[in-house]
């Protein structure tokens, strides 16, 4: 009995940003809807799983949360090289954390695949009297580089539903893009060899 294909997606998605930006939080929000003002410091990299349905289907994210800190920087590509989306996560209080949210995306413009989905976290929105970098030059920035910008808070809840499911709801449409570029695409046209013409036959010699 033949097996029928997976209806099943998953996809992998890496989250990029300096330490304390609010990485984890963002994630065990998502995933336990809880929140810590106390929340350790991630040491190289955890891995989380999060299934949700997007139009009937049922979608897995595999969310990696690296570490901030730079003497885990060279660990980067490890996590990135293979992955569907990345999350740039920085805080709006300091504007050095969209500083460095700049470098990852020149990062992964060299050595990320190059179909990767990006999208930008204003993270502490719930700290916004403090903001040092403009939402609207962020926006401006994000839409330069073909990505979303989601202003959120972990420790409020906010925008990070709509953040994590766009994610989703993007990688599945560039999927089934591919699946129906694929079925569209004009049979290969076979090589057909062509021989030289024959030489012709030489004249017949004239009797001597």
């Amino acid at each position: 009995m033949v097996a029928k294909p997976s209806n099943n997606f998953s996809f992998k998605l890496v989250l990029l940003g300096d330490g304390r930006v609010g990485k984890t939080s963002l994630v065990v929000r998502y995933i336990n809807n809880v929140f810590s003002e106390k929340q350790e410091a991630t040491i190289q990299a955890s891995y989380l799983t999060k299934r949700l349905i997007i139009d009937g289907v049922p979608v897995t994210l595999s969310i990696w949360d690296t570490a901030g800190q730079e003497r885990f920087h060279a660990l980067g590509p490890i996590y990135y090289r293979d992955a569907d989306a990345a999350l740039l996560v920085y805080d709006i209080t300091s504007s050095e954390t969209f500083n460095r949210v700049t470098k990852w995306v020149k990062e992964l413009q060299q050595m990320a695949p190059p179909d990767i989905i990006m999208t930008i976290a204003a993270n502490k929105s719930d700290l916004l009297r403090s903001k040092k970098i403009n939402i609207q030059d962020a926006e401006s920035y994000s839409t330069s580089i073909g990505a979303r910008l989601f202003v959120t808070s972990a420790k409020t809840g906010v925008g990070i539903d709509e953040m994590f499911l766009d994610i989703a709801k993007r990688l599945m449409d560039r999927r089934k893009e591919s699946a129906e570029g694929l079925l569209t695409a004009p049979p290969r046209k076979g090589i057909v060899i062509i021989d030289d013409e024959p030489e012709k036959e030489p004249p017949p010699k004239c009797c001597s």
